[in-house]
């Protein structure tokens, strides 16, 4: 593949049309050894720089070197660690069924990447959670996202494009949050094979809740604030459902 086409990758069109996403710096490459992906064909760019200080980055990567302005060029980060992955797309198709006790957690049009990041991060470090994400949601593969989920994207199980009537169709009950709903505590909350979360700014349409019958819960708080973020939100459900099953 030539470089030109590597830098594409940024962009989700390409990453589409070629099969590829990038990950990049030592940390990200060193999680990615240690997945399940390692036995796909991985391709690694570096440079001679890095190359010079001895680290052991390369066993079962296909290695191309390049030179400090080809990384710059390659790289998406003001400073470039001289360390990128080229990573197969895996499959995000919707042809999936729910598995038992593998709760799905659902984001609605999530836009921020840094948010996908890091909900990304938060199932992984609890487990056994499988992501389901909405048509005009945020690509899990954009570079922000993998760097915010500090390799946990590698871990997780993931579909997009599921659509709320899928969620209708695939699920006999779904929880989601709102401020009038029962406490998460209670132990009604661990049974549901799906959990539902909106958009950062718009939540999810009424009209929807309703028509998938979703069942509502609350993370209480001391009622300073309005909200909490959606990251913060999922990852404290995560914990409750993850602590709660044992």
């Amino acid at each position: 593949m030539k470089l030109d086409d590597v830098k594409k990758l940024h962009q989700k069109k390409y990453r589409s049309q070629f099969g590829f996403y990038l990950v990049e710096g030592e940390h990200l490459i060193q999680e990615l050894q240690r997945s399940p992906l390692m036995t796909q064909d991985i391709t690694l760019y570096v440079t001679d720089a890095w190359q010079a200080r001895g680290i052991n980055l390369d066993e079962g990567f296909d290695v191309v070197s390049v030179t400090e302005r080809q990384m710059a060029l390659l790289s998406d980060t003001k400073t470039p660690q001289g360390v990128i992955a080229r990573v197969p797309m895996p499959a995000l198709g919707t042809n999936w069924e729910p598995v038992i006790n593998e709760p799905c957690i659902y984001l609605h049009e999530v836009q921020d990447p840094g948010n996908l990041g890091t909900i990304l991060r938060s199932l992984a470090w609890f487990g056994n959670f499988r992501l389901l994400l909405s048509p005009n949601s945020v690509d899990p593969f954009n570079s922000k996202a993998v760097r915010a989920s500090m390799g946990a994207i590698f871990h997780l199980p993931i579909q997009s494009e599921v659509t709320l009537n899928q969620l209708k169709s695939k699920f006999d009950r779904v929880a989601y949050l709102d401020l009038n709903g029962k406490d998460i505590t209670d132990n009604s909350f661990k049974g549901y094979p799906c959990y539902l979360f909106g958009n950062e700014a718009r939540g999810v349409p009424k009209e929807a809740l309703t028509e998938i019958n979703a069942q509502a819960f609350t993370i209480r708080g001391s009622g300073n604030i309005e909200s909490l973020n959606l990251a913060s939100a999922v990852g404290i459900c995560a914990y409750q459902l993850s602590s709660t099953a044992s």
